[in-house]
């Protein structure tokens, strides 16, 4: 990210936390401006971490905000669709513990294993081709993380058109008053039929596949960065008992 001792403010990267915040503002009833709005968000992120490599101002703190202001936003989006598909909320709850936890885990094996100058994004081949391929081919990274947003985008959209994914939007009770006009009932209520739904799901199931595949570069860098703790943590084991041998 934009970010340098001497440099400007990262400006860029600001902005998309605005962005994202407004767009979880509009969420609950109006889908074309938080759709708008949260796609801007992402789309900053590519843009900023071009400038920054342009402007030779790449950091460490520019690196862990976009990181930090992507897991955060998806998480939201997710939680989201946990409430507006509760049928399927293990499997949201699921797909933001498995964010979460890989891309913690891997930046905590990088910085452990790697040292403190060393950039997550930095994987040789021999640990992983497809975590290779996934960082540091910069097309294969966007595709990856633009489409897997894009197809919880179109989930969001379909909350509000599609009795397919909630069989709730077909019941129309105009009559019944909630007493509580947040409840998860009125604000179903208010979400019906509010687009069409052809759109959303011809986006949904064009970015299906990419987002299935950001899910297994997920469990892969799971796994692998808890394999390279895990080798850390016996080699340190060896060391020790070497050292106490010769204390002996």
């Amino acid at each position: 990210a934009l970010l340098t001792g001497s440099g400007p403010p990262p400006l860029t990267g600001y902005s998309r936390i605005v962005l994202a915040v407004a767009s979880l503002y509009y969420m609950p009833l109006h889908p074309r401006t938080c759709s708008l709005l949260y796609s801007v968000s992402c789309l900053l992120d590519a843009l900023d971490g071009y400038a920054a490599r342009y402007l030779d101002q790449s950091t460490r703190f520019g690196a862990v905000l976009d990181m930090v202001t992507d897991r955060c936003t998806t998480a939201c989006l997710l939680v989201f669709l946990a409430s507006a598909f509760p049928r399927w909320s293990i499997v949201f709850q699921g797909l933001i513990a498995l964010d979460m936890a890989s891309h913690y885990m891997h930046m905590y094996a990088t910085l452990a294993m790697g040292g403190s100058d060393e950039s997550h994004k930095n994987v040789d081949k021999s640990r992983s081709f497809i975590l290779n391929l996934y960082y540091t081919n910069r097309t294969v990274l966007f595709l990856c993380c633009a489409l897997n947003e894009v197809f919880f985008i179109a989930l969001y959209l379909l909350s509000f058109s599609s009795p397919l994914l909630s069989p709730g939007l077909l019941e129309q009770v105009p009559e019944i008053k909630q007493a509580n006009p947040y409840s998860a009932a009125a604000l179903e209520l208010a979400r019906a039929n509010k687009m069409d739904s052809t759109v959303p799901w011809v986006i949904a199931i064009v970015s299906f596949p990419v987002m299935m595949l950001k899910q297994i570069i997920n469990v892969v860098q799971l796994v692998k960065a808890s394999r390279w703790l895990a080798e850390g943590d016996l080699e340190a084991r060896r060391e020790r008992r070497k050292n106490l041998k010769k204390g002996l």
